[in-house]
């Protein structure tokens, strides 16, 4: 079989596993926000547990929304050109999904419970899993004997810092990376959504039907 069909096959193959996933996030995504849109937490009386659950979210998700601009500056305009090891890839090969995690973690717990944080790390941990495994395969056939090097020296998911290796300059795509600043910001204005809910909750707007730990 000719290499351009194969090309094509896979090409579309990928494409169609890219669908499925994004169907099941916006699943998990519209199930989850059902449940906050009509929850509160149990730990009210107990307004401190309340401010320590959300200024640690707020923190989780300074850092995610830092990290995901990092990410970003060093990809937009070049990923699926080259393998990408300098910046956050230096010191880890999936950084982006190292600090979405960080990034849905801190939403979770910005909603003052635990619940909805177990289950977004219940969530995540396996589907990601299964995601980078997928994208280390096609990584793997596209830059081979480069990219087995770069897996024995930088962790797959959790960054090792004194890894971290910089140039003094780095040619950025100004559009792409501008276009990439949403994606980064998504988590802060979930934050500010959920205080938004909050509200409507306190002043009896949306009716809360069940207390969640």
């Amino acid at each position: 079989m000719p290499d351009v069909i194969v090309r094509q096959i896979m090409k579309s193959k990928i494409n169609i596993i890219r669908k499925k996933r994004i169907l099941l996030t916006w699943g998990f995504v519209a199930v989850l926000a059902v449940l906050i849109l009509f929850s509160n937490n149990r730990w009210e009386h107990i307004g401190v547990w309340s401010t320590i659950f959300f200024l640690m979210g707020a923190v989780l998700v300074g850092c995610a929304t830092i990290g995901r601009l990092w990410c970003s500056l060093y990809i937009s305009g070049h990923k699926d050109k080259s393998l990408i090891k300098t910046g956050p890839y230096s010191v880890c090969r999936n950084p982006l999904y190292f600090f979405s995690f960080l990034g849905a973690a801190g939403v979770g717990l910005a909603t003052e419970m635990l619940t909805i944080p177990a289950i977004i790390i219940a969530a995540f941990v396996p589907y990601y899993a299964f995601v980078i495994k997928e994208e280390q395969k096609k990584l793997a056939k596209t830059y081979g004997e480069e990219f087995d090097d770069y897996c024995k020296t930088t962790p797959a998911f959790f960054p090792s810092f004194k890894l971290l290796n910089e140039p003094e300059e780095y040619n950025v795509k100004a559009k792409a990376f501008r276009k990439s600043l949403f994606d980064a910001l998504w988590f802060i204005w979930l934050v500010g959504i959920l205080e938004l809910i909050e509200s409507f909750h306190e002043l009896g707007l949306i009716p809360v039907f069940i207390k969640l730990y």
